[in-house]
């Protein structure tokens, strides 16, 4: 472990507001670590989260705790034995206490890649992501978000594992998969974390998600049937209900005047403001 003045030094550089949460979280998950020492480096590990590190890894985040080598940082990922799923029940219990909102409480579904050079991290491959705008290797996770107007934090993950994984038991193997981990669609995922955040009764009557979700027919229905409203991006060619007969989304879309839409913004991407239209489709229905 690295000299205490060292690792204060940069726990200091958070602000004494982040310092007091800081301090909060860390009690609620200490007792997921058996080891004292563990149970430290990880007050120390959140401290490096929150300080101005251009990229969290390991070499980094030990630089920024004041420790020589990563070792000790990368050991609490890879080698120190802590329930990962009950952290992860702490961190959204701890988030609904403080951002909990019954009336604009939201659940937000949607998926990121994580660019990778090798062949070894466990479902990498080369698929669209919307991190590079194109094919590359990567790795593929799928999260929840909780958005309330007292703010937004992440809830809950899991990281998506294609058939070239899951179907290969020497690569799972090397790798650790565990045994129970099989293949599943990013809706099923999704399915999968919503679910666990209904029975948690985290309060949100809504679930919003791209077109990979909205595309799923039966994601919609299950939705439905869990009393959820939801806003679901679907494909151009997606079929809807409209005056008793089925048409194309685009069909109808074609038809509508410039003024029935509203431009709105998702916010800065990679290649500028990310526009997008808003149009008057509550009276279609999709099937």
């Amino acid at each position: 472990m690295a000299e205490e003045p060292r690792i204060d030094a940069a726990i200091a550089a958070t602000t004494e507001h982040w310092l007091e949460y800081l301090e909060d979280l860390h009690a609620r998950i200490a007792r997921r670590f058996r080891r004292p020492e563990v149970k430290k480096r990880i007050r120390h590990y959140l401290a490096g989260l929150l300080a101005e590190i251009r990229r969290k890894n390991g070499w980094q985040m030990a630089e920024a705790i004041g420790e020589t080598q990563p070792r000790g940082t990368q050991r609490i990922l890879n080698g120190s034995c802590w329930d990962a799923d009950a952290v992860r029940d702490d961190l959204r219990e701890y988030v609904v206490e403080h951002l909990g909102a019954k009336d604009s409480g939201i659940l937000i579904v949607d998926e990121t890649g994580f660019l990778k050079k090798g062949e070894k991290s466990v479902g990498v491959g080369r698929r669209y992501t919307g991190t590079a705008g194109k094919r590359e290797n990567c790795q593929i996770g799928v999260f929840v978000a909780y958005v309330s107007e007292k703010g937004s934090a992440l809830v809950d993950r899991e990281l998506y594992l294609p058939h070239e994984w899951a179907d290969a038991p020497q690569r799972r193997a090397e790798a650790g998969v565990p045994e129970k981990v099989r293949f599943a669609t990013k809706g099923q995922l999704a399915k999968l974390m919503l679910r666990r955040a209904f029975e948690a009764e985290v309060p949100a009557k809504w679930v919003l998600a791209d077109s990979i979700y909205g595309a799923d027919s039966k994601f919609r229905t299950w939705l439905e049937g869990c009393g959820k409203y939801y806003v679901l991006a679907v494909h151009k060619t997606t079929g809807v209900w409209h005056a008793g007969r089925r048409y194309q989304v685009r069909t109808l879309s074609k038809g509508l005047n410039e003024d029935c839409w509203n431009r709105a913004s998702a916010g800065e991407g990679s290649k500028g403001e990310r526009l997008y239209a808003i149009g008057p489709a509550s009276n279609w229905r999709t099937g």
